[in-house]
């Protein structure tokens, strides 16, 4: 089995999910063993963002991209592929101004492609991706699930993995982070109980 481990905090050691998305890695392997498992850190190794250059480097065929179109058509293809290899990705997914990291939009916007992870069809968009699971480990300074302000962290990423065809997303959770140390610290016990305790319980 292949997973995809993808962190995408921009507070190195620092960072509440990066902590946690490696407890779940961790907890995964102790689980299954055999996991190879492939890491990609959005923040130190940043994915340029979707634009013209792009789109333009898509277009042009492969013997006559310049240098820099060239780049930017292997940095999709190597990250459409990475994602498209993996069974399981843990997604580490700090929420930034009421959302996700533009670095990991921008990964997101790289393995988002019509007829590879998603394709329109007569009767409506059809996922391509439904033998994946994602657990997301999602932390926050303060307390957004089932709120407005959460509608662009986790409501957006359910919305955007189940467009690619996946259902099989868990959340592991520590919320409230900035509500003081004694939140904090509870926000991060009952998280790293859950993947101690729950999540891979059935393995």
């Amino acid at each position: 089995m292949k997973l995809l481990h993808i962190d995408s905090s921009i507070l190195g050691d620092n960072s509440a999910s990066r902590q946690l998305s490696r407890s779940v890695v961790h907890a995964w392997q102790a689980a299954e063993p055999g996991l190879a498992v492939t890491y990609r850190d959005l923040a130190s190794d940043a994915i340029s963002h979707f634009s013209a250059a792009t789109l333009v480097a898509a277009g042009t065929s492969a013997e006559l991209r310049d240098a820099a179109q060239q780049h930017e058509a292997q940095l999709s293809a190597s990250t459409l592929a990475e994602f498209l290899a993996a069974d399981a990705v843990v997604i580490a997914a700090p929420m930034y101004n009421f959302t996700i990291p533009t670095q990991l939009k921008a990964w997101i916007d790289r393995i988002a492609v019509a007829g590879q992870t998603f394709r329109y069809t007569e009767a409506g968009p059809e996922g391509l991706c439904g033998n994946k699971k994602v657990i997301v480990v999602s932390t926050s300074g303060g307390l957004h699930v089932g709120q407005a302000t959460g509608v662009g962290h986790e409501d957006y990423l359910k919305v955007m993995l189940g467009f690619m065809g996946i259902t099989d997303v868990e959340f592991v959770r520590a919320h409230g982070l900035g509500y003081g140390e004694d939140v904090r610290g509870k926000a991060m016990g009952d998280a790293q109980a859950h993947i101690d305790e729950q999540l891979f319980a059935a393995a």
